[in-house]
């Protein structure tokens, strides 16, 4: 399967295998190299669903008067908040 075919959750999934198997050391250097490679494009394709994701999210206000609008998530700071 392509990486650009895996579901978010699935790309983690192989993205925790490969961060077990380099922290182990038991890869030989050629190994270790090409999951070195395989981690980054994976950590892409994991920002890239994420940044998706989020530009998705709405905010749900419920007005004094009891109506519902909804908006935009305001921005994110680099602390998370």
């Amino acid at each position: 399967m392509e990486p650009n075919e895996l579901s978010f959750e699935a790309a983690l999934s192989r993205l925790e295998e490969i961060v077990r198997r380099l922290e182990s050391g038991s890869a030989p250097l050629d190994e270790s190299l090409a999951l070195f490679e395989e981690g980054v494009g994976l950590v892409k394709l994991c920002n890239a669903r994420l940044d998706s994701a989020e530009q998705k999210v709405r905010l749900l206000s419920k007005n004094p008067d009891g109506t519902v609008t909804e908006g935009d998530l305001p921005p994110m700071n680099a602390n998370g908040g």
